[in-house]
């Protein structure tokens, strides 16, 4: 099982070598275009309760199982994040002032189908899975989001020093609630270490490991894509404009 591990450290630092994160460091960039996609996320970022609660979850069946256990406990940490993300997209003035039905049809539009289809892979990969491969998927999910936040807290630093304000979800606390979660090195190492697999748990782990480090590696290029149409300039200009129009009406 050790393996899978290697190859989940080996596919994280080609996460960390993608397009997204070179621009993410650029600090010729202004640091709210660098996180200026973060609209694009909402869908993933918001689902990723549910699947912490209704995927991954599971207390009826695998009841003594340890692994199930661990994945219980990681989910009970993890389902609360995406609330902090709603209050950073204020932090950041990205929280735009769209009606409701301009606001679904952003979230399914063809912007942002790459961030609507992780959930569902995810969840098509690991609800009916063997705790085991739930934890194979939830450690691929550890490692890239290890990645990002690395680099968004630093964005966040920057942005500290101009605006005076601390950023949750993109900012160091999330980085620091990451690293201390239970599922930490040291029982992943171990637990991994002595699961001995059959032929087809392993070969479900690899391929729940490809598919999950594929779909965010393609999600990477969504966002950047997102980040480079919508230059934060522009999203301030139209906030002010409707802003503008509403006082106008009333």
């Amino acid at each position: 099982m050790k393996e899978i591990l290697e190859i989940i450290q080996v596919k994280k630092q080609e996460f960390a070598n993608l397009p997204l994160f070179q621009f993410m460091q650029d600090k010729g960039i202004n640091p709210r275009q660098r996180l200026s996609f973060a609209p694009c996320m909402a869908h993933f970022i918001m689902s990723f309760s549910d699947l912490n609660k209704y995927v991954f979850r599971d207390y009826a069946h695998y009841s003594h199982d340890q692994i199930q256990h661990m994945v219980n406990e990681h989910t009970q940490e993890d389902e609360s994040h995406s609330s902090w993300f709603s209050i950073d997209l204020e932090k950041l003035e990205l929280n735009h002032q769209w009606n409701f039905a301009k606001t679904i049809n952003f979230i399914w539009s063809d912007e942002t189908k790459i961030t609507r289809q992780i959930s569902y892979q995810i969840a098509g990969l690991t609800l009916q899975a063997e705790p085991v491969i739930k934890l194979v998927a939830i450690e691929a999910l550890e490692a890239m989001g290890n990645t990002f936040f690395s680099v968004s807290s630093k964005i966040t630093r920057e942005l500290k020093t101009i605006t005076g304000k601390e950023y949750m979800y993109f900012g160091e606390s999330h980085l620091e609630v990451e690293t201390g979660h239970t599922m930490n090195e040291s029982d992943i190492e171990k637990y991994f270490t002595d699961i001995q697999l059959t032929q087809l748990q392993y070969e479900q782990a690899i391929d729940t490991v490809e598919k999950i480090f594929d779909i965010f590696s393609e999600w990477t290029y969504e966002l950047l894509d997102y980040a480079h149409n919508h230059p934060v300039e522009l999203i301030q200009y139209e906030l002010e404009s409707s802003t503008s129009k509403l006082a106008i009406y009333r």
